[in-house]
């Protein structure tokens, strides 16, 4: 019986110790977690680079560009993880330098006034730790202001367990030939609880002021990427949030301009030319609700393609591949939209495409 006993005994130290060192590894991990996430505020000043002193035109067009660059690294040879594929980073640092150059130059050529960018990293292993913002901010410094608002911070995303995506650091920028006196980064509702919302995105608005010549009112311009992967609560909150802060600058008679990556479609898109074919639903906006504005998606050409497979031969088809609308733009009723169009590149260098708009201020 005492052999016995010092046997059991053996066992529960064993089972002990290890359940001890178990919980010693999680614990750690939290704290260290919960050290390297991003920490927020509800509202915080930006930093704009820059020195561009240029007043918004009213007698001027003005053409406007958004675009989620899928940090570089989701072109047409790449899955995701997230999507249901197995990728966690791009093919390679040299390549994802290239996508981001290969961005640059387009927006280049299409010349935009303004334009909004999601998912741009500035050191993440999933893009190799190529500070993408600079690779911009080089090319582009002389022409533009800028600022950065960060909304995807961790220290180390242990998932998936073969290929963890390790650190992230990335968030949204916008470039403009105005002058803008103030860059705020402004906190969207997490629709996670802790401790997964450690590993999550802190969605935000980065919202800008630029001043209108021979106007005491602003022009206000919103880059936004919503949620994606909840179950639908915090996309609701998020674009609640989003409007209200429309409204409020319309009512103190300013000009409102809203674009990116909303994660969820117009209901005035018709979206019957891209067949649903994975399990995800896409939100729709009941644009209606929300008379003092327009809700502008060019659905001629799709925005964005799932990423649960890779993006070549065949599958480029409508037919066989899923397709999203998710990119567009809101604009008050003092703006008149004159043209908008998403451009057809072929997700070769992200997994969306750019959309570009042509407005006028009353």
């Amino acid at each position: 019986m005492k052999k016995k006993h010092r046997a059991l005994k053996i066992v529960f130290i064993c089972v002990g110790g290890f359940l001890a060192l178990v919980l010693t590894l999680v614990g750690g991990f939290l704290i260290f977690a919960t050290a390297t996430t991003l920490q927020v505020k509800d509202f915080e000043d930006m930093a704009i680079n820059g020195s561009v002193t240029t007043k918004v035109d009213k007698s001027k067009k003005m053409r406007l560009l958004t675009w989620n660059v899928g940090y570089g690294a989701l072109d047409e040879k790449q899955d995701c993880y997230w999507d249901g594929g197995e990728g966690v980073t791009g093919e390679s640092k040299e390549v994802v330098e290239g996508n981001i150059k290969a961005i640059n130059d387009k927006i280049k050529e299409i010349n935009p006034d303004v334009f909004f960018i999601q998912e741009i990293d500035i050191n993440s292993k999933r893009s190799f730790k190529v500070n993408e913002l600079q690779m911009l901010r080089d090319n582009d410094e002389t022409n533009y202001n800028n600022s950065y608002a960060c909304n995807f911070k961790a220290g180390f995303i242990p998932i998936p367990l073969y290929n963890p995506f390790g650190k992230v650091e990335g968030g949204i920028t916008t470039f403009s030939k105005y002058q803008i006196t103030e860059s705020k980064r402004v906190q969207l509702p997490i629709p996670f609880k802790w401790p997964v919302s450690l590993l999550n995105l802190k969605r935000c608005l980065l919202v800008n002021r630029s001043p209108i010549d021979g106007s005491d009112k602003e022009l206000v311009m919103i880059n936004l990427h919503l949620e994606a992967y909840d179950d639908g609560e915090g996309k609701a909150k998020q674009l609640k949030q989003l409007m209200d802060l429309m409204q409020e600058e319309v009512n103190k008679g300013n000009y409102v301009i809203a674009g990116g990556d909303f994660n969820q479609c117009f209901s005035n898109v018709d979206l019957s030319k891209y067949p649903k074919m994975n399990d995800w639903v896409c939100p729709i906006i009941d644009v209606t609700q929300y008379p003092d504005f327009t809700f502008s998606m060019d659905d001629t050409v799709p925005t964005c393609r799932s990423l649960y497979k890779t993006y070549v031969g065949n599958d480029k088809s409508y037919t066989n591949f899923q397709h999203y609308m998710l990119d567009g733009f809101i604009t008050s009723n003092n703006i008149t939209v004159n043209s908008l169009e998403t451009l057809d590149l072929g997700f070769k260098n992200t997994d969306h495409n750019p959309v570009v708009t042509s407005v006028s201020l009353a």
